[in-house]
């Protein structure tokens, strides 16, 4: 079904949800923060003169609206009365490719597959491109995705990748495919006579790169531009290689292959590649200090700047023209980071502004870079009020064998920071980054609520270095679990949390963390939330008959020996550190929920563990939430789970405890 609005309308809607209803003395509700987002972000087509945008409407499912920038004029090209429509994309100036999703379902309850659709920007031209279920008529096969990246988006062709399973639904590859949105056909794109995980586009949207990465090694070919042929021009141990790793970040107008390196360094930077020796370049391109690089390139006919993340997320331009538009932006929107999305092929004044700090969400605005004027195009939480946030600070303090740790304080409304009840948020992973300074829905909501939150970024988690990642070797409940517990009696010696109202909490390995904080330092945590944690990890390798998890048959046999510890040589520290085997030792209090779909940490884990505490501890609160996964997928669970958490927080370290 397809509609017609205003741009009044479509535009008023976000304007009206932006005045949060409750009274000025409570805190905002729980679905203010874990509701389904009012606006799924806006893109420019590649002249600039038309914005698309993914939104919604009282009594709608999410809808992709375009809008002309001349003419202010904005119309629902695509909307479904049972589906959401989910990834969009420009494919030309006049249209757009997308797929779909079914919000009011769990992820593991999804009926079919994700589809692929393309319109035109008036609506017109509709055609359905994939299957979402294996009997659907359709041009393309169910395992047909887009890319990461756009390409050329010069004609009504895509590239999208098709990844290959067999009769045991196994995966042994991706493959290429040019997909013309039009007719829906497809033809076989320029492949190696490899084994391809991905692929990469050049700054023409020519297939250029191919990555494999396999059990043992990653492997990198090379498309060479002037034979058309495939060859390998790097590889390195999946695993055990990461000083020598070479993550490929893009092509930049010219044919230069931008990547992230260490290169001998402790961390790394955005260096080029040398196709003719192999090698990356030792002159660096970007260096940011005390981090590893961790962005984008930012550009069209030429290379303008690089997205990237220190203590946020940020542009640095090395275009003079864009460095003054930068300081523009910001002087229009201070005390906010704000990152421009400029077309690629610019014919009208416009550029989009994505614009957040600590205590605004995420908004999308357009800016006019001859006026100087803003246009406010949605916000993804239109329910907060950024003035009754909390303030956010980057910490860092000194673990006991003296590593250096990173973290996140955020606090109150209010400007409190003596004697305040906290809750130590332990990100998921755990071998990745953390949460970046910005607003986040989980620790705002607790700020919301009057509590500290602190999140460290302990020994193991990327982003800061070899040192830092090696040092978290082998040290899940070790090393990793010290560096939490240090954190949180910095936090008490610096006056700010209360040392008899502390709980600690995440998800995942997070969940892991929790359980075992309650072990190793039970004078130090009150009370515990552990949502789709790791509770055994020897399960984590043999699975049962049960449920077995979905890892890799190469990270069971040579990722997880090596970052974990080998079940057989490391046999009694594995036991040691599970806390299946530890779960007589924990009486504070505990909330633990799991998805019985959950295919990362399968439900097996939750209800060994619950089966295993409650025998000795009485103040154990359990849930279940049916077809979810590795997470809360549902609004409605979102929702349960955050008020069970601020119901049970509130009992121990809250107003409502004895």
């Amino acid at each position: 079904m397809r509609s017609r609005w205003s741009i009044a309308l479509l535009m008023g809607v976000a304007v009206q949800i932006c005045a949060p209803a409750w009274a000025q003395g409570t805190p905002p509700p729980v679905d203010a923060f874990f509701g389904n987002n009012a606006f799924g972000g806006a893109q420019l087509s590649p002249s600039g003169r038309y914005l698309a945008m993914r939104t919604n409407r009282a009594g709608l499912r999410d809808f992709l609206a375009v809008m002309d920038l001349e003419t202010k004029d904005a119309k629902a090209v695509v909307s479904f009365a049972d589906l959401d429509v989910d990834q969009f994309r420009w494919v030309n100036d006049n249209r757009l490719v997308f797929n779909v999703r079914d919000a009011e379902y769990a992820s593991a309850d999804q009926d079919g597959a994700p589809g692929l659709f393309a319109v035109d920007r008036d609506g017109s031209n509709y055609r359905q491109l994939a299957q979402r279920t294996v009997r659907q008529p359709s041009p393309q096969p169910w395992n047909t995705f887009l890319l990461s990246q756009a390409g050329s988006q010069d004609s009504e062709w895509i590239y999208v990748a098709r990844p290959m399973y067999d009769k045991n639904d196994k995966y042994f590859g991706t493959r290429l495919r040019r997909l013309n949105t039009l007719t829906g056909n497809a033809e076989v794109g320029p492949e190696p006579d490899v084994e391809v995980s991905a692929f990469m586009l050049d700054a023409k949207g020519a297939p250029r790169l191919a990555m494999l990465y396999g059990d043992i090694k990653t492997v990198m070919h090379y498309r060479d531009p002037a034979t058309g042929k495939w060859r390998e021009v790097a590889s390195f141990d999946t695993y055990r290689g990461t000083r020598d790793a070479i993550t490929p970040l893009g092509f930049g107008p010219d044919g230069t292959l931008y990547v992230v390196a260490n290169a001998g360094e402790d961390t790394a930077s955005l260096r080029t590649f040398d196709f003719a020796t192999g090698t990356v370049n030792k002159e660096p391109v970007v260096v940011t200090r005390g981090y590893d690089f961790d962005g984008s390139l930012l550009g069209n006919s030429k290379l303008l700047g690089v997205r990237l993340t220190t203590d946020a997320e940020a542009d640095v331009w090395f275009d003079p023209a864009m460095t003054a538009l930068q300081a523009a932006v910001d002087k229009a929107l201070p005390g906010a980071i704000n990152m421009i999305d400029a077309p690629a092929r610019s014919t009208v004044p416009w550029v989009l502004v994505k614009s957040y700090s600590d205590r605004q969400p995420l908004r999308y605005l357009l800016y006019h870079t001859q006026s100087g004027t803003l246009e406010l195009v949605g916000n993804t939480y239109p329910k907060i009020d950024p003035a009754r946030m909390g303030r956010q600070e980057p910490v860092r303090y000194k673990a006991r064998d003296g590593l250096e740790i990173p973290g996140l304080l955020t606090l109150p409304p209010g400007g409190t920071r003596k004697n305040l009840p906290m809750v130590v948020l332990v990100h998921g992973g755990p071998w990745i980054r953390g949460a970046s300074w910005g607003w986040n829905p989980e620790s705002q909501f607790l700020a919301s609520r009057g509590y500290a939150v602190l999140e460290v970024e302990f020994r193991g988690s990327t982003g800061f270095g070899m040192r830092h990642f090696e040092a978290g070797l082998k040290q899940w409940g070790l090393a990793m679990q010290n560096d939490i517990a240090d954190g949180t009696r910095w936090a008490i010696d610096q006056g700010i949390a209360d040392p008899k109202r502390i709980c600690i909490a995440g998800a995942s390995y997070g969940g892991y963390a929790t359980l075992m904080g309650l072990v190793n330092d039970p004078g130090l945590y009150r009370c515990g939330i552990d949502w789709i944690g790791v509770t055994d990890i020897e399960l984590m390798y043999t699975g049962t008959w049960f449920s077995k998890p979905d890892y890799p048959e190469g990270y069971l046999r040579y990722g997880m020996p090596f970052l974990i510890g080998d079940p057989v040589k490391d046999a009694e520290q594995l036991k040691a550190t599970s806390p299946i085997q530890q779960a007589s030792r924990i009486h504070q209090p505990l909330l633990l929920a799991y998805g019985d779909e959950d295919k990362r940490v399968p439900l097996y884990h939750g209800k060994k563990f619950y089966a295993a505490v409650k025998r000795s501890n009485e103040q154990v609160e359990w849930v279940t939430y049916a077809g979810e996964g590795h997470g809360w997928s549902l609004a409605k669970n979102r929702i349960d789970f955050w008020q069970r958490v601020e119901r049970f927080l509130d009992r121990h370290i809250g107003p409502g405890r004895q």
